[in-house]
């Protein structure tokens, strides 16, 4: 059974909170810049941390105004913008707790969560927002307050808590304690109902802390970075909450069809996302190049970024091999950079399997993508990748105060401060993930000098008819590195030979369609069957056939014409596969795969 532990470097005192950090800025440093948000006009203005702390005082007198009580659950349904990190700070201010919600949830979800929880306000960002959960809310007993933040509802808390003093707030606040729960997260329920998360404020400062040591030169004071990952996900909600605790300023945008602009603009030191986005900035950047008549310098550049940084990782870069990156760097990686906003000095990856090939392409072109691992029970990071100790394949080592031990079928098993205590009113799924005090973690790794590496989910395992276990991961995110490829789902239990369902990302299409000199209204239908784009795909599977053996390889594909979205229900807020309802939805198309 192999064990590897991180020793820990900060103990969380039981009177400290997630407030507790800002109090001391509002006191000691009042002008520290914490935040840049856009103005009405699209300019980014510095927010300072007392300009935040009154702003977030005025918000948590109003929510006790209208009858928030310490513990009360109160939701959060929002894109990820500066009113999102002020209400959930004001809700920890009136001694509360956050229920995060996607803005993307169906009403449905909203239902459940809003019934588990037993919420007694919501937040909602839009009257949009409002209107496609309406029935929910009015059915929602334990809820007494629907506030839309797009029709002023912070304005309106600010005038409701004008009467409320100060000393109620600071009576809350010596109240509280770090075991206290700060939020609930539900996860993303690719199976079954979702679970709510219980993370305190000593798991959040315990996180922070030990991510701050891990990660290195992304959270140091004074650095910024730009959050376009919903708030609703712990991966976002803990950069958010570590960037406070670290000084770091942090901006927020839910304009994605324009973020590569906000970047050129905001120029963050360092990018947080998760991999669909990087594989978007690299599949776009490959077909621009194309596009322009420069895929061949584009593919050369890539192969040399790989090769360069394999041989950074061996210790030994020929003189050649340096000429070469040199040259590249002026032509193609120098532009990558400025895409990021130009002071990028890396990124960091998290939520899904970033895969080898990207992770090398990035760092040989200068932009170092730090690959971690954690989940919502885990409050994000349990392990990180960082400048000083990086392997890519891997997730890195355990951040501080981790220990990771692998069980003797494969399962990740995990011990910290920041790993979760129980599900909210769920003993059962409780005793059933925490077991002798070990959390189980349901992903399937390995270690290696300290290094996890992880191989797949155990419910995504595939057995075949011929008792073949099969990790799906591998192929998927090898075939998904196609720039046509919007996404693949392998399929195969209890079959003969493993297969896969694949999409087309609707918006390489028409640059690709432009290329074949074929009309850019060509419908799905005709471009799935067209002979090149088959043979393309043809060869996207040849590349993932040989990361695996060949009785884990596809031997049978089908095309589908249309994509998985999280509109529909197949995909999770974080772009990961929801395999039951893939399943469901396509029974037909994956039977005759085997026909």
């Amino acid at each position: 059974m192999q064990e590897f532990a991180t020793p820990s470097i900060t103990t969380v005192d039981e009177n400290a909170t997630t407030i507790t950090k800002l109090q001391h800025y509002r006191k000691d440093r009042p002008t520290l810049p914490l935040f840049r948000k856009r103005s009405e006009s699209g300019q980014w203005v510095t927010v300072t941390a007392s300009a935040f702390a009154d702003e977030v005082d005025s918000v948590a007198k109003g929510l006790i105004a209208v009858g928030v009580n310490p513990g009360d659950r109160v939701g959060l349904l929002s894109s990820t913008r500066y009113e999102w990190s002020v209400i959930d700070y004001a809700i920890w201010r009136a001694g509360a707790t956050t229920v995060a919600i996607y803005e993307t949830s169906s009403p449905d979800q909203v239902d459940w969560i809003l019934t588990d929880s037993a919420a007694s306000v919501l937040f909602v960002e839009t009257p949009a927002n409002r209107a496609a959960h309406q029935e929910v809310i009015s059915n929602a007993s334990a809820l007494k307050q629907t506030l839309v933040i797009d029709e002023g509802a912070l304005n309106d808390l600010r005038k409701r808590g004008a009467d409320v003093p100060d000393s109620a707030l600071d009576e809350r606040e010596a109240a509280a304690k770090s075991s206290d729960a700060a939020t609930l997260i539900y996860t993303s329920g690719t199976t079954g109902r979702p679970k709510g998360v219980v993370l305190t404020h000593a798991n959040f400062l315990a996180e922070t802390a030990a991510t701050a040591t891990a990660v290195g030169s992304g959270l140091e004071e004074g650095k910024s970075t730009l959050l376009f990952l919903p708030l609703a996900h712990v991966f976002a909600r803990v950069v958010a909450v570590g960037c406070v605790e670290n000084a770091v300023v942090l901006g927020h945008t839910n304009d994605i069809p324009n973020l590569i602009a906000d970047l050129d603009v905001f120029k963050p030191n360092y990018v947080l996302s998760v991999p669909r986005v990087f594989e978007k900035v690299y599949n776009t950047a490959e077909q621009k190049a194309i596009d322009g008549g420069k895929g061949k310098i584009f593919g050369k550049a890539t192969d040399t970024a790989i090769e360069y940084s394999r041989a950074v990782e061996a210790g030994n870069v020929g003189l050649m091999l340096k000429i070469k990156h040199a040259v590249f760097d002026k032509l193609v990686y120098g532009k990558l950079r400025a895409a990021l906003g130009g002071n990028c000095e890396g990124a960091i990856s998290g939520g899904a399997p970033l895969g080898e090939r990207l992770g090398h392409f990035f760092r040989g072109a200068g932009v170092p993508v730090y690959e971690g691992y954690g989940l919502s029970e885990t409050t994000a990071a349990v392990t990180a990748n960082n400048d000083e100790h990086s392997r890519i394949g891997s997730v890195g080592r355990p951040v501080p105060g981790v220990t990771i031990r692998i069980a003797e079928d494969g399962e990740v098993l995990l011990k910290g401060p920041m790993i979760f205590s129980g599900y909210w009113q769920n003993e059962k799924a409780t005793a059933d993930s925490i077991i002798d005090g070990w959390f189980h973690t349901g992903d399937i790794g390995r270690l290696e000098d300290g290094y996890l590496f992880i191989t797949g989910r155990k419910k995504e395992l595939i057995v075949t008819a011929g008792g073949k276990n099969v990790s799906p991961a591998q192929l998927e995110d090898t075939i998904r590195a196609h720039p046509m490829v919007s996404q693949c789902l392998v399929v195969g239990d209890k079959k003969p030979f493993i297969a896969a369902l694949i999409t087309i990302d609707p918006e390489a299409a028409p640059g690709w369609l432009e290329r074949k000199g074929l009309p850019a209204s060509t419908p799905m239908s005709e471009l799935i069957a067209n002979a090149e784009l088959r043979a393309e795909i043809d060869a996207a599977i040849a590349a993932a056939n040989k990361t695996v053996s060949k009785a884990e390889a596809i031997k049978k594909y089908e095309i589908l014409d249309t994509d998985f979205t999280i509109e529909s229900g197949e995909l999770t807020p974080t772009m990961k596969l929801k395999r039951n309802v893939i399943h469901d939805t396509y029974q037909q198309a994956i039977a005759e795969l085997y026909t």
